[in-house]
């Protein structure tokens, strides 16, 4: 697991895009990584809606977002057009990215346990350290808090 003020391994994931993202492709640029369950469901709408409604302040402040879940390509594609999200959404359908940063965990699902995301968010910086990191995100707020103490 990647721990606060350590260099995050470089990683490659095919983004909604077609093309292939590397971290090491942002070197100079601050990077907000959000994992997140699943495309078109309440709470990750509401998320990527409230990273696509201050985009603009992030990108500004030398920053880009990439999302990240389990999803595939033609999903994410949809996702981005029906919510118009400016932004690459990451397809890591062997969990490669998500066990490297340990948000794969046993969760309840109607009664039964699965393993899935969990809702997670790490900030890393220009020279690629993991400068913060937020677990079990609540979806409320979230996106705010970042701003009020990264961007303002």
């Amino acid at each position: 697991m990647i721990e606060v003020g350590n260099s995050v391994p470089n990683f490659s994931l095919i983004g909604s895009d077609n093309n292939l993202h590397s971290l090491s492709d942002y070197k100079g640029k601050k990077v907000i990584l959000y994992f997140y369950p699943r495309d078109n469901t309440p709470g990750c709408t509401t998320e990527a809606c409230e990273f696509r409604d201050n985009n603009k302040q992030i990108i500004d402040s030398n920053t880009i977002i990439l999302g990240i879940s389990k999803d595939t390509l033609a999903s994410h594609v949809k996702f981005i057009t029906k919510f118009d999200l400016p932004f690459i959404l990451l397809s890591d359908e062997e969990k490669t990215v998500c066990n490297l940063f340990d948000v794969i965990k046993e969760k309840n699902m109607y009664g039964k346990k699965v393993l899935g995301i969990e809702r997670s968010t790490f900030l890393i910086d220009e020279n690629g350290i993991l400068i913060k990191e937020y677990r079990k995100v609540k979806v409320k707020g979230h996106v705010d808090s970042i701003i009020e103490e990264f961007f303002n």
